[in-house]
């Protein structure tokens, strides 16, 4: 077993677009952008015993993703996904299926031990066997300052409760969550009367966490750490799609701060990653050389 991985844990899905299906789910996106940086990463989930889990395998194998992805007997996971006018992605997320149901191993258990950064949302905890997984796998983890617990928060559909949203934040130690996000947050939290800065300066205070990402879509997003925030304008692109952008962003921070880069650094490439993953089709393109300097 390899010594600090960077592991994306929860959904592997396919996202069924206008022009065809595309491998997607936020903790793959994750980890196939991280492992474009040159760092060890991992991607755990479920898939069932059909073709479409076996072409998840076939595909991740082809992008030389490190994979631990459990066989349950369940369906593999689909999204249909319809695109607005503005290209942002609207989604069908089909429940009961084999990421509900990725189960504790030994072998996860060893990974948990090895690994230096995590990237975990709402969407997985949904089901009770993955989210407990999820827990565990946070708990088995390294006791170190230096390792990374990342709630992307991801909220879907209602597929989220107070409980799991506050389960996670006391587990995490950073947080990435959009404006919109955040409102509902907040709402939840008992705090809605006050502008967004505060909310987060709330947050990160409230639960010690490290660094809180916001983004804001066209008005940028901002990165705050214990008295001090970032702030990066969102660079104006042709928009194909915006699926999976917010994953790549996730990535491109988390790889650049493992790497020994500023909070600065890192938000600005998240930025420009994020940016350049808006103007392809799909959650998985490649990243140019240029931006993986």
């Amino acid at each position: 077993m390899k010594k600090n991985v960077i592991v994306g844990m929860g959904e592997a899905l396919w996202d069924v677009l206008p022009e065809g299906k595309k491998i997607g789910g936020a903790p793959a996106n994750f980890a196939y952008h991280v492992s474009q940086f040159g760092l060890d990463s991992c991607v755990v989930s479920a898939i069932g015993d059909d073709k479409l889990g076996e072409e998840i395998i076939e595909n991740f194998d082809a992008k030389n993703l490190n994979r631990i992805i459990e066989k349950v007997p369940y369906p593999t996971g689909t999204v249909q996904v319809e695109i607005d006018p503005a290209g942002i992605p609207q989604y069908n997320i089909k429940e009961n299926v084999a990421w509900d149901n990725v189960p504790y191993t030994a072998e996860l258990g060893e990974l948990a031990r090895n690994t230096r950064a995590v990237c975990f949302g709402s969407l997985a905890q949904r089901s009770v066997v993955t989210r407990d997984t999820i827990l565990r796998f946070l708990d088995e983890m390294p006791k170190d300052d230096n390792v990374l617990k990342v709630f992307d928060i991801n909220l879907r559909q209602g597929f989220f409760t107070k409980d799991i949203i506050c389960e996670s934040l006391r587990r995490c130690n950073i947080l990435k969550i959009n404006d919109e996000e955040l409102v509902t947050v907040s709402r939840l939290k008992g705090y809605p009367g006050i502008d967004l800065q505060d909310k987060c300066w709330i947050l990160l205070g409230k639960y010690n966490l490290k660094m809180l990402i916001l983004t804001c879509g066209i008005n940028g997003s901002y990165v705050f750490t214990p008295g001090n925030v970032s702030f990066q304008p969102t660079p104006s692109v042709e928009v194909a799609d915006t699926v999976g952008a917010g994953d790549s962003f996730t990535a491109a921070f988390i790889s650049s701060i493992i790497l020994g880069k500023s909070v600065e650094e890192a938000h600005k490439k998240a930025v420009e990653v994020s940016a350049f993953v808006c103007t392809q089709n799909g959650a998985m393109p490649v990243l140019p050389e240029s931006l993986i300097k």
